[in-house]
């Protein structure tokens, strides 16, 4: 399966839950995981799959001081906590195979490639309710 995504950036309310989920159930590879002094001690995380070095997500964990002032990090805490902070299109040359690869591994869809009938997509939702839409690379039909 090739899965292609735009780099993005989420929050999630627990970087271990969500490093999880990405490797395990979606399948990415860590690309980085380091922690930066000089932001208080933020993890800087990131993955992305394998052998596409190129592109990646960074799974912010919800923020706090220094990061962000009191108001931003309300706001934040305020939209992640909706679970809808964010959300990530990943793109692949199959959706039906990529949909069957991640159910398998336990990733649970609010909808199915077959709900669509006007294009090959599916959702479904990481552990902080971030949006993810698997879509179908097509090539436009001849003319």
């Amino acid at each position: 399966m090739t899965i292609k995504i735009a780099t993005a950036q989420m929050w999630v309310h627990d970087q271990e839950v969500a490093l999880d989920f990405w490797t395990n159930k979606v399948g990415f590879e860590v690309r980085a995981d380091v922690t930066l002094p000089e932001l208080g001690n933020v993890r800087w995380l990131t993955v992305g799959p394998a052998g596409q070095d190129d592109i990646s997500v960074c799974l912010m964990a919800v923020p706090g001081q220094p990061v962000m002032d009191d108001q931003t990090r309300e706001q934040v805490l305020d939209v992640v906590g909706k679970g809808f902070a964010n959300a990530v299109f990943l793109s692949t040359d199959d959706c039906d195979a990529a949909y069957a690869e991640l159910s398998g591994r336990g990733v649970e869809f609010v909808d199915k490639p077959e709900d669509r009938p006007y294009g090959r997509d599916c959702g479904f939702r990481d552990p902080s309710g971030n949006q993810i839409r698997l879509t179908q690379l097509a090539e436009l039909p001849n003319q």
